[in-house]
């Protein structure tokens, strides 16, 4: 079946932005609440919101074999459950809607009175229930910075990061959007010179620039999903900034790995970006060698060149760029990562959600964290307030941008954007 909303010459009849993340051939899909505190199903073209659930009641969505529920619920694991057929058939439809030779819902005023939401109308909900989190370690420069600061430099790699996609089962119940803040968190260290370790607020909190896949069930218990078939049950993409505590990752991650330095937050952009509106933007990542094994050989292109961009917004309301990184320099695949994580037999469901790992360029000013942008705190990123960090400071925001650009087309993912608080005071402390 043909992508027809990826047409780079369509034109909308939506009054979109120049340079806007959501042009007509992006639309990504999200959950939001409306000015009538419903929550719905939705999707974006420039800053105008459409909701899906209105559309679908109102007969937009005919012939499509929809439940009539199928958009009027509160996460899109559903949605994503029927697979990539009936994505593909509602995104075409959305797109051929909102066409500007289209004057089926462009002349009706009533209809438009209750789809469209102008974006300061709504609120971003968490996209989908996250069953299951997964994060992995895949690109080569961010584990070779960190292997060279903690091991022997000419031994940065452990010996299986060049076979298998390495990764670590994370925590899905502190998966939060955009805009939600979060704490510094607590925990144990052993700092240098100490001669035990100490509870208290972590000191070293740290982002980590990644990008994370959403799945679609895409097999039985005992299952494995080959290899040419891994990316039809990748639903989208979405911006995610895995939070981390290094000096209490650095105690406690021998022998099992992270643990509460990474499960307190983990933040992500609210609208997914479907892999069908990445298509044009396909490239060919980094060669592997060795070779991996044959369940996990791929030929062609099967990256993506997307531009991700991290801010450091001081309390003052200053912003840096301190890392301009791109989602292409992973060495391992989505589809090897989903792959590799099925071939024992693990089963995957809608919603679960696999993030990259660190996404470090081969440049210092393309690093994914501050652990490596000021090299263990001895080299200070300069910030445009005139202050300095080593580790990000309470009342800071992060901030991750991503968007693909090529002449004249550009597809975003919004952004990603959290303030860290200072560590939690119960309210009922005496």
């Amino acid at each position: 079946m043909p992508i027809t909303a990826n047409n780079p010459n369509k034109k909308t009849w939506v009054n979109t932005p120049d340079n806007t993340d959501f042009p007509i051939q992006n639309i990504p899909f999200g959950v939001f609440l409306t000015r009538d505190d419903i929550i719905t199903i939705g999707t974006r073209i420039g800053d105008t919101a459409i909701d899906l659930g209105a559309m679908h009641q109102l007969g937009y969505f005919e012939d499509i074999p929809l439940t009539d529920d199928i958009f009027l619920q509160d996460t899109l694991n559903d949605f994503i459950s029927d697979g990539k057929k009936t994505w593909r058939l509602v995104r075409n439809r959305i797109s051929e809607v909102f066409d500007i030779k289209n004057g089926t819902l462009q002349n009706n005023e009533d209809h438009k009175s209750i789809i469209l939401f102008a974006m300061n109308e709504i609120e971003m909900q968490l996209p989908v229930q996250i069953g299951d989190y997964t994060d992995f370690y895949s690109s080569r420069e961010h584990a070779t910075n960190v292997g060279t600061m903690f091991r022997d430099p000419e031994n940065a790699l452990m010996p299986n990061w060049l076979h298998i996609p390495v990764g670590y089962h994370g925590r899905s119940s502190t998966i939060i959007p955009s805009g939600v803040p979060i704490h510094r968190p607590m925990g144990q260290t052993f700092p240098k010179g100490a001669e035990k370790p100490v509870f208290g607020p972590s000191k070293l909190v740290d982002f980590e620039l990644e990008m994370a896949f959403i799945t679609t069930d895409a097999n039985s218990i005992g299952e494995p999903i080959p290899i040419n078939d891994a990316e039809d049950y990748i639903f989208g993409m979405v911006l995610f900034n895995d939070w981390s505590a290094r000096d209490i990752q650095k105690w406690e991650y021998v022998p099992l790995g992270p643990f509460l330095a990474k499960n307190f937050a983990s933040s992500i952009s609210p609208w997914i970006v479907t892999l069908d509106a990445l298509e044009p933007f396909r490239t060919k990542g980094p060669d592997q060698d060795p070779k991996p094994l044959p369940y996990l050989a791929q030929n062609g292109d099967h990256s993506f060149d997307i531009q991700l961009e991290l801010d450091i917004v001081t309390d003052k309301g200053i912003s840096t760029t301190v890392s301009k990184s791109n989602f292409q320099y992973m060495y391992w695949t989505m589809a090897q990562q989903l792959t590799h994580h099925t071939v024992n037999g693990c089963k995957v469901n809608s919603g679960d959600m696999m993030g990259s790992g660190t996404i470090s360029g081969p440049t210092p000013d393309s690093y994914g964290s501050m652990l490596e942008l000021a090299w263990q705190g001895t080299r200070p990123v300069p910030l445009n307030d005139g202050s300095e960090r080593k580790f990000i400071q309470d009342a800071d925001t992060v901030v991750i941008r991503g968007f693909c650009k090529d002449k004249g087309h550009r597809i975003g993912f919004g952004k990603v954007s959290t303030k860290l608080l200072p560590a939690f005071e119960s309210k009922n402390k005496k």
